[in-house]
């Protein structure tokens, strides 16, 4: 999974038009931050009552999940479109979902957007998923990129915070984390 990750970040950067050494990301591949999260979402007699997991953005620089298939009469992964409302993300048999989380948020400038998300339980099926969370070290600091500003124009949304330190701020702040670093 973390060779799938780098491999991912590596054309995230790309796309960006950034190299791994105009921003010293070198260093991320010899040592990143990671978490593996098993979830199972049990079958639950009245899904209106109840919610899964409650709507929130990863922290993380990226994550990539396997949903097992409960969308028979609702039932798992809803993301949050601008303008739309919650919509379903029906599980692909095979397929891996990837999520944008703060870190790539902050690095971009707001460019790649960290996506709110939510899982809704369903009334037959269990649910099960597995979510890696894939972060540079945790002693990194993270800033809107300057190569990125450089060329856009663009000032800088967010100081730059240490991995350790954004983890931190999101843990006692949850979804206002970001306000917490705004310039």
């Amino acid at each position: 999974m973390n060779i799938l990750a780098e491999q991912l970040t590596k054309l995230i950067f790309k796309s960006l038009d950034i190299s791994e050494e105009e921003e010293e990301m070198d260093q991320w591949w010899v040592d990143p931050s990671t978490a593996l999260q098993l979830n199972s979402y049990p079958c639950c007699p009245d899904p209106s009552r109840a919610l899964g997991l409650a709507p929130h953005t990863d922290t993380s620089l990226i994550t990539i999940l396997h949903q097992s298939s409960t969308t028979i009469n609702g039932g798992g992964l809803q993301v949050f479109n601008e303008g739309v409302g919650w919509v379903q993300v029906v599980p692909v048999s095979g397929a891996l979902v990837v999520n944008v989380g703060d870190l790539l948020h902050i690095l971009s400038n707001g460019r790649f957007i960290n996506v709110l998300h939510r899982v809704f339980v369903n009334q037959n099926l269990q649910r099960l998923s597995m979510a890696y969370f894939y972060n540079p070290p945790i002693g990194f600091r993270v800033a809107p990129l300057a190569k990125l500003l450089n060329s856009s124009g663009q000032v800088p949304q967010y100081r730059s915070v240490t991995v350790r330190e954004f983890i931190s701020i999101k843990a006692k702040s949850l979804d206002k984390a970001l306000s917490f670093i705004e310039n």
